[in-house]
């Protein structure tokens, strides 16, 4: 026998052994090794879909956060703006009242200053009334410091009076 040309029996052998092989593969092998290459199959699959779908709703989830996110932008920017009129507002506000207190203050010391002008005069009147009346009292006495002067004085009085009542005379 030799090692390049195999003879005839040897032939005859390995193929009945390979057909032998190959039909008990073909009968008890292949079926589970296809089964179990389309379960992987399969699996892979269901995988793919299954990835493909977490990748959708990634996307989704994604799409939503921005939404989100925008959203609450906008609401800041909403809350920013209420918070920067309410200030203002307030400002104002405040602004008016310390307006209308300081008038009220105003107005109020005007009319103490008031108060205290006329009775500044009320006492400056009462006091150059006192000081006319001893300016007055003084000279009266230094005429009348006589009987005479005194009988003279009412005299010429009583004269103005009866002639301021009857002006025809």
């Amino acid at each position: 026998m030799s090692l390049i040309t195999p003879d005839f029996g040897l032939l005859f052998w390995m193929t009945l052994i390979f057909g032998i092989v190959f039909f008990v593969l073909a009968k008890f092998g292949f079926p589970v090794i296809l089964g179990m290459v389309n379960k992987r199959a399969d699996r892979i699959e269901t995988s793919l879909r299954q990835a493909e779908e977490a990748d959708r709703q990634l996307k989704e989830m994604a799409e939503e956060q921005k939404r989100m996110i925008e959203e609450a932008r906008r609401e800041q920017a909403r809350i920013l703006n209420e918070a920067a009129a309410s200030g203002e507002k307030l400002i104002q506000e405040a602004k008016e009242q310390a307006k209308a207190q300081t008038s009220a203050m105003i107005e109020q010391a005007r009319e103490e200053i008031r108060i205290e002008q006329d009775t500044a005069r009320r006492q400056i009147a009462d006091e150059v009334t006192g000081l006319a009346i001893e300016v007055a009292e003084k000279l009266v006495r230094g005429h009348l410091d006589t009987a005479e002067k005194q009988s003279a004085l009412i005299d010429k009085m009583i004269e103005e009076a009866r002639a301021n009542r009857n002006p025809v005379n």
